[in-house]
This record gives C-alpha cells, structure tokens and sequence, in this order.
C-alpha cells in the first residue's frame, strides 16, 4: 500500500500563514468587501482572514478535487454554487492549498462569472507545481517537499483514512502507529491512532 508523505499542521503555522497573508494583502492596500471561503478546506482559512481584515461579509463554495486522502478523485468539480450579490464587489476567493490548483482556478472562473468589480485570491500554502497561483500565498512549498498536508480541521479524517491504510487485519495499534512515523513521518499520539481506527 502505498502510504503519503505527511506533514502535519500545528495552529501557530495556521497563525503565521494568516499573518502573512494579513500583512501582504493591507500592504498592498487591497482589503475585500467580500470573503469567499472554498469549503472545506478553506472555510476557517477564510474566517481567519475576515476577522484579521475586518471583512463581515463571508460566503462558502464547494469546489473540490481531493476526495479520499491523498487521492485525487479526477477533474475538480464545482459541487455547490455560490448564490451571493457580487456585482461590482471586491473578493478574495481563499482556500488552505493549492496543490494541482485545480480547485482554485475552477472557483476563481465561477465568481468571475458573478461580475465582481475586483478578483483575488489567497492560500495559506502553494505547492510550486500548481498549474494554478494565487495572488497571495502564506508560504511556497517546493515540488521536492511535497507532502500531505494535515491540517488541524481535517486530523481526524486524514488520520482514519491513512490508520486504516496502515492496518493489517487485526489492527495492531502500536504497528499502525509505527507504520505512520516511518512511511508517513506522522508522528502522532497512540491513543489518536486508536480512536481513529475505532472511527474507520
């Protein structure tokens, strides 16, 4: 089986990567009327960004390209529109990463389609390979350091899907727990590893 690359994502990187993208977006003296937060992964992103901005309004849609962790399911497609008053608006579309960038550029072509007066976009991490960049990344992550990336609002899904792909039939916790930290360099709790295959 083959198992991921893994980096895990603690909350003062989610901190600074909003910090940073705070500082470059009121440097370049362009603050959004309008958050459009891409769900899921990009829905705390994006209140991070309206509560340091001072955005209040805050709208969600679904494009995705990720399904099972780790595995792409395909072309990404726009599962959910987004129905919001964005004529002559500023927005900033946000997701967490762009990694094949796919979901982001299919976003940014739905919103486009809504006529706003201004578009940008934002992730916390862009991944170099992406056919897609934003106008504001929180940190480049080159192709040679690609990794999963397992951010604090998706740990437990990520650790079911990955503890269930490590586990032999019975599940040993210890040797699942072990087969995360050498193959997936996810060094995480043994108890997590336990209560995530309870959950799979």
């Amino acid at each position: 089986m083959e198992l991921p690359r893994c980096e895990l994502v603690s909350w003062e990187m989610v901190e600074r990567w909003s910090d940073r993208l705070e500082e470059l977006i009121r440097g370049a003296d362009r603050i959004p009327g309008v958050l459009v937060g891409l769900t899921r992964g990009g829905w705390v992103p994006s209140r991070m960004l309206a509560d340091r901005l001072g955005v209040k309004k805050l709208y969600a849609l679904r494009a995705q390209h990720w399904g099972i962790t780790a595995t792409p399911d395909g072309k990404a497609e726009l599962t959910e529109s987004l129905h919001a008053p964005l004529q002559g608006e500023k927005v900033l579309v946000v997701d967490d990463i762009t990694d094949t960038g796919e979901s982001l550029a299919l976003a940014e072509e739905h919103v486009s389609s809504l006529r706003p007066g201004r578009l940008e976009s934002a992730t916390f991490l862009h991944l170099t390979h992406s056919k897609f960049r934003p106008t504001y990344v929180g940190e480049e992550v080159p192709r040679e350091r690609w990794a999963w990336f397992v951010f604090p609002w998706n740990y437990w899904e990520d650790l079911r899907v990955l503890s269930r792909q490590a586990a032999g039939s019975p599940a040993d916790v210890s040797a699942v727990r072990e087969t995360l930290r050498e193959r997936c360099h996810l060094d995480v709790p043994l108890e997590d590893v336990r209560r995530a295959l309870q959950g799979a």
